[in-house]
This record gives C-alpha cells, structure tokens and sequence, in this order.
C-alpha cells in the first residue's frame, strides 16, 4: 500500500523570508529561539533572518550549533531555550542546524535524554515545540523532512530520530540565504540533493507523485549545480539549486538507500556528509541499476543522457568538473577497519528501502570500492 505523506507549509522565492512574522503568528510563537552556527552570524546571512523579525517577538539567539550535529550541541540550545523561557524554535542554517533544532522541539515538550525517541525502539512523542526551518544550503532538504540524524559526540557514526513529530511547521526558503555559500559547499551539498532525488526515485516505495518531483530535482541539479558553483552570485542558479534541495526533501520521504548507508558509516569523522554520499552514489548506483527495472530510463532521461548513457559514469564526471574528491581516500579518511564498515553498512536501516540490500560481502566491495 502507498502511503503518501503530507510535507509541511512551504514558502519559496526570494524574499520569502519576510513570511516568518506571519508564521510566527500562526503557530502561536512570541519568544522563539533562533538556532544558527557561528559562520552564518560573521557572513551576515542570520542577519537578514534575525532583522524578519517582528517587534514584537522577544527573541533569543542561540548561534552554536556544531558543524555535525551533536548531542552536545542540542543539550546547550535546549539550555537556552529553557533559560530564556522560549515557546518555539527557528531554524536558521544548514542541515546541522535545522536537525538539531528538531531535536530542541522534541525535547522542549518531552523528558530527555535524546536517545529514548531513537532507533531502534523509539517511545511515543505526542507534542513538540513549533518549529519553523530556514535552510541556508541548498541540499539537505530537512525543512521537510521527518528525520533529524545526531552524532553522539563528534567523531561517532550518526543516531537519530524520526516520525511525524519531526516534520517542522513550516519551511520558509529563500535562496537569498544561499548567495553566500562558498563554491565547496555549493558543490557538496547540491550534490547532497542529487543524492536524496535519486536514492528516493530508486527507493522500494510506491509514490507516483514524488517520484516525478525526485526526477525534476534531478534535472535542477544537472543543469545548474555547476553554474551555482561557478558564480555564486547567479541567481537563477541559485533559485533552481534551492529548488532541488526541497525536492530532494520531499523525495525523502520515499526512504534512502545504500548510498546513504555508506555516508552514515563514513562520517564518523567530521566530514562532509553531502561529499561524503557524493563519492559513495557511483558504486552504489552500478550495484542496483539492474534492480530497479526501467528507472534508469528516467534517470537518464533527467540528466540529459542518451538512451544508453552511464548514470555511474556522469555522475562521476560531475564529480570532477566541481572538483570534488573521487574518492575517501582523496580526504583522508583515516579509518582500515574494513570488517566493521561493511557490518555497519549492510546493517543500516537506510537499505530497508533499497533495491538491493547489500550482503556483508556485497557492502565490504563497496566499501572497498569508494573508499579507492
């Protein structure tokens, strides 16, 4: 059975920005925490935020957020949610941010620790802050998501939780907010959104209606990443990148799969995650692409291929021509344990909607095979 979600109030295009006093309102909110990181306050981008809101709020700021996002993280903004007598969280910045401020809205309203409301057997969460999200990157799409991934602590493989108590209120994105990202994350977390379109699209569920949004994201990216990156000043690039990151989110809803499997078990140290699953797509799109019967006609079809174009191939073209790292290897990535990486791959519960759920020996050649 299809089971078709619902995705949270949306506000897109330039300029949105200026709807968050009426979201405000409508949720019932008069003493918000604002939740950023400290690279969004010293570029000016929280500012145009921060400057969005009325008069009459008295709102806190909270500006620490890690660049992973951390269960220490969360229990310092949830500090001064309470010290400052908050009523509801605005998420403003990345998918760090955003998914820490989910974690602040559960726990605002529902006994700690974190870990109760995580997998593998979560307790019932009936009531959460409200919480409205202001991506400032064009590629998580967590500002309509029902997930919030959490790293214990800053080197550990991420936890996280999940459900419809997630889903924020609202999502108000202004691609004004991304004219300030540098071309690295530009590259990476667009290619963060190809990702979520793509592993979406070649999920096990059955969603007509998403499948096309992931397919129309897919073509966003294809055609504008590398303008958004080249010039990040382009605003039409920018538009259409931030535009995909949603569809990206939205496809999510569909489940991931094996590429996300792998960039959960690899980013245990810190690094990125959207270059992360960016390395690990190719490999993983070669091991399914005879398991998903005539997808990969659509995915070809997105990205502008011919009718016997390689998927794997472009993407690791694309890869290249942004410049970005072909494999973990190319980023230092420390870690020899082989057997535990394809245990913690081929045991994700990011492959319950795969195609093709990797065996220990099918993940250990993927492992082997991203990590170059």
């Amino acid at each position: 059975m299809a089971i078709i979600p619902n995705f949270p109030r949306v506000h897109f295009d330039y300029g949105a920005v200026d709807a968050l006093g009426g979201e405000l309102a409508r949720l019932g909110v008069s003493r918000p925490l604002l939740m950023t990181d400290a690279g969004l306050v010293a570029c000016g981008t929280f500012a145009k935020v921060e400057n969005a809101v009325p008069d009459g709020a008295d709102a806190a700021v909270f500006d620490a957020t890690p660049e992973n996002p951390t269960v220490a993280g969360v229990d310092a903004a949830l500090k001064a949610y309470r010290a400052h007598d908050c009523d509801g969280v605005v998420s403003v910045g990345g998918g760090s941010v955003i998914d820490s401020a989910k974690a602040v809205a559960t726990l605002a309203r529902n006994p700690g620790p974190l870990s109760r409301y995580g997998r593998p057997d979560p307790e019932p969460v009936t009531d959460t802050a409200p919480h409205i999200a202001i991506p400032t990157t064009a590629g998580t799409g967590s500002e309509v998501t029902r997930g919030a991934g959490i790293h214990p602590d800053d080197v550990s493989r991420s936890s996280g939780i999940g459900g419809d108590y997630v889903l924020p209120d609202a999502a108000i994105c202004d691609p004004e907010l991304t004219l300030t990202l540098p071309p690295g994350l530009t590259a990476g977390t667009g290619m963060d959104a190809l990702s979520h379109c793509l592993e979406g699209y070649l999920s096990t569920a059955v969603n007509p209606p998403v499948e096309a949004i992931a397919l129309d994201g897919i073509g966003r990216v294809v055609s504008y990443i590398e303008r958004a990156v080249a010039d990040g000043g382009d605003r039409e690039a920018r538009w259409h990148m931030s535009m995909a990151a949603l569809q990206g989110g939205m496809a999510i809803s569909m489940g991931l799969g094996t590429v996300h499997a792998m960039g959960n078990t690899f980013g245990d140290w810190g690094l990125h995650h959207g270059v992360l699953v960016t390395i690990s797509m190719p490999a993983v799109v070669r091991f399914v692409e005879d398991h998903v019967g005539d997808k990969m006609n659509g995915l070809r079809h997105a990205m502008n291929l011919p009718a016997d174009g390689d998927v794997a191939d472009a993407i690791t073209d694309l890869n290249a021509r942004l410049g970005l790292p072909s494999s973990l290897r190319d980023m230092e990535y420390p870690k020899n344990d082989l057997e535990d990486m394809a245990a913690d791959v081929a045991d994700s519960f990011f492959n319950a909607s795969s195609p093709r759920p990797p065996t220990h020996d099918e993940a250990m050649a993927l492992v082997i095979e991203t990590l170059g």
